[in-house]
C-alpha cells in the first residue's frame, strides 16, 4: 500500500514545499517567492533544454517556449487555468513584452499555427517554420528563430521576477501572482 503525502509536502519547485510557500507567503517574503518562481519555471522549462547544442531542436524549443508563455503569463494575469484564454494569452503576452513586439501583429497566426500546431498536431501550419538561426522572427517567410525566441522568453522570465521583488506586497501584481499560485496548491490536493 503506497502511503500518501500531506499536500503540504508536495514540492512547488525543486525542494520548495507548498507548507514552505506558505510560509514566505505569511512573511511576505517577496524575494523568496520570487525565486521560487523564477525556480519553477527554470526547473520545467530552462533548464531541460540546456543540452549539446548537436542535440536539440527547434521544434522542441518552441513546444516548451509556447508552453512557457501560457504558463507565465496565468501568473501574471492570476489566472487559475488558461482554459478558454490560451489565444488571449499570446496576444497578450506580445503586446506587453516589447521584446516580442515583431509577433503583436501576427499573435493570433502564431497561436494558431504554431501553438496549436504543435501541441495538437506535431507540426506548425500555414507556412510557420522553426529554425535555430536567423533574426528572431521574420514575417515575410514567417520563420522563427526558436533559440533566440527561447532565450528571451528566458528574458521574460528574469524581469517578471525582478518586479515582484521590487513592487509592493498588495500591488495588483502580486494579488495576482498568488492568486495563481494558491491555484497551484489547490490543484494539488487529492481529490478522489
Amino acid at each position: 500500500m503506497t502511503q500518501q503525502t500531506s499536500t503540504e509536502d508536495t514540492e512547488l519547485a525543486k525542494e520548495i514545499t507548498i507548507a514552505m510557500y506558505r510560509e514566505y507567503e505569511r512573511n511576505q517574503d517577496r524575494a523568496a517567492i520570487a525565486e521560487m518562481i523564477k525556480q519553477r519555471f527554470t526547473e520545467r522549462y530552462i533548464t531541460p533544454l540546456q543540452v549539446d547544442l548537436n542535440r536539440k531542436h527547434g521544434f522542441s524549443l518552441m513546444a516548451i517556449s509556447c508552453l512557457m508563455i501560457e504558463a507565465l503569463h496565468s501568473f501574471h494575469e492570476g489566472w487559475p487555468d488558461s482554459e478558454g484564454k490560451s489565444k488571449r494569452a499570446f496576444r497578450e503576452f506580445f503586446a506587453n513584452n516589447p521584446e516580442f513586439a515583431v509577433f503583436e501583429p501576427y499573435a493570433v497566426a502564431f497561436w494558431k499555427n504554431v501553438r496549436c500546431g504543435i501541441l495538437h498536431q506535431a507540426e506548425t501550419t500555414q507556412g510557420w517554420r522553426i529554425h535555430r538561426k536567423g533574426p528572431l522572427f521574420e514575417p515575410t517567410t514567417r520563420i522563427i528563430n526558436a533559440t533566440l525566441f527561447h532565450n528571451t522568453l528566458e528574458g521574460s522570465l528574469a524581469r517578471y521576477c525582478d518586479r515582484l521583488e521590487t513592487e509592493d506586497w498588495e500591488s495588483e501584481l502580486w494579488q495576482r501572482c498568488r492568486t495563481k499560485l494558491n491555484a497551484i496548491c489547490k490543484n494539488c490536493e487529492y481529490a478522489p
